[in-house]
């Protein structure tokens, strides 16, 4: 059979469903995207790169995204149309991320083809991130704005056969007539990989060095910005470091912005926040991104892990975390509720009081017991309802049935008892 996967940043949400299908031999594999050096065995990476802006477009800035999206998405249908042509690929079946623009014209290059998309995120002006932040109130823009923004993923939702959302509360965001041919089903966690090790040594870029039992609370973002909580956690752990002298905090990620508004030009918000607050350079480690095997050493070290985020995409980060037993404390938020129970696998505070954060960081440091309830609690979340090794047989026999055009697909049945939707009332609610 002949697949086809897109993703601007291989192997983005395909990291193990490529590489199963790829190992099996069976299948011819494209991957396209801009990525230029990822590798997957079994799969060929076709690359792509953006034509220039021209100097005098200028689409009304509601149309932006929607100008970027198109752009993308022709350039997408260029490189697949020399691609037919020069290996005879015509897939059977397109799984891909519709976000970016990259499904846009898919379909109509490979009218046969199945697509099997990945349905994220599901703009809304109210009830998710927009007007989340009281620093950062709603305008009356923001509802049309935010219509517009969606033009992208209602034409992917028109046209794909059938989709995916990992989380409950990312498929309630999409409209009610599209969600009966969306499969709740998570990308799925490595608990194999990622697991406690109690002989675990981090050596951080600058040699120092840590190992478990060591006061060292631990921060992780892809980025630090607003959308992942980095001020709070600035404030936290100025308070922490104060408070406590032998406190170590390690925050891993990386000075630029994947979700929300960027910060001043020139400026980051990490140069802004440290203007902010006081803390010693000797006891606060910046390590940037790290490679994923010093990044589940973190985890395994750690000995209370913070995670703060919007109503927004949940984070992988978050759920590798308790794969790994962390100690956890996480924002009173939408899309965490719907996999923390307070007192239970985790603590929640208050997104935006750094007190409340530092006072249960505080009580996670405090604990005699080392939380070992509470890691085990993490970890057996993620086993029993998010393990990779229980999930992705369902991801591989979704795409197999939604090549064959059966749909619904009867995976869908088993897909549902493995991974039943949470009652909104769980994640909707406080707790």
């Amino acid at each position: 059979m002949d697949i086809l996967f897109v993703h601007p940043n291989m192997p983005g949400q395909y990291k193990h469903l490529a590489r199963a299908l790829g190992e099996t031999g069976a299948h011819r594999i494209y991957f396209l995207t801009k990525h230029k050096t990822a590798e997957i065995p079994g799969v060929v990476r076709v690359t792509y790169a953006m034509p220039k802006t021209p100097a005098d477009a200028k689409p009304h800035r509601y149309l932006v995204p929607m100008e970027a999206a198109i752009r993308q998405g022709q350039q997408v249908w260029r490189v697949l149309y020399d691609l037919s042509r020069r290996e005879n690929f015509t897939p059977q079946v397109i799984v891909g991320h519709p976000g970016w623009g990259d499904m846009l014209f898919v379909k109509d290059l490979f009218p046969k083809a199945r697509v099997l998309s990945f349905c994220e995120f599901y703009y809304r002006a109210t009830g998710a991130d927009v007007a989340f932040d009281p620093a950062d109130p709603a305008t009356e823009d923001d509802a049309p704005r935010v219509r517009v923004k969606n033009a992208v993923n209602l034409l992917n939702l028109e046209q794909m056969d059938w989709g995916i959302s990992p989380t409950s509360w990312q498929w309630s965001l999409h409209p009610p007539e599209f969600q009966g041919k969306l499969a709740m089903l998570h990308d799925g966690i490595d608990t194999r990989a990622c697991q406690p090790d109690a002989s675990a040594l981090l050596t951080l870029p600058n040699g120092k060095q840590f190992k478990k039992g060591d006061e060292v609370v631990t921060y992780i973002a892809r980025n630090f910005e607003p959308y992942r909580g980095f001020p709070t956690f600035m404030k936290v752990a100025e308070r922490l470091l104060a408070e406590r002298p032998n406190l170590h905090i390690i925050a891993v990620g990386a000075d630029s912005v994947s979700y929300g508004k960027r910060a001043p030009q020139g400026s980051t918000y990490r140069d802004l926040l440290m203007k902010e607050v006081n803390l010693p350079d000797d006891r606060i480690h910046f390590t940037g991104s790290l490679p994923y095997a010093e990044l589940l050493k973190v985890f395994q070290v750690s000995k209370a892990h913070l995670y703060l985020t919007y109503p927004f995409v949940l984070s992988w980060g978050m759920m590798e975390a308790m794969a790994c037993g962390v100690a956890l404390v996480a924002s009173n938020t939408v899309p965490v509720r719907e996999v923390v129970q307070d007192g239970i696998n985790g603590l929640m505070a208050d997104f935006f009081a750094p007190d409340d954060v530092a006072a249960k960081l505080g009580q996670l440091l405090d604990a005699s017991d080392d939380n070992a309830a509470m890691r085990a609690a993490a970890r057996q979340t993620i086993t029993e309802r998010y393990a990779l090794e229980r999930l992705l047989p369902l991801q591989v026999r979704l795409v197999e049935e939604v090549a064959r055009g059966q749909l619904p697909p009867p995976v869908m049945q088993e897909i549902q008892r493995a991974q039943p939707l949470v009652p909104a009332a769980l994640w909707q609610a406080d707790r």
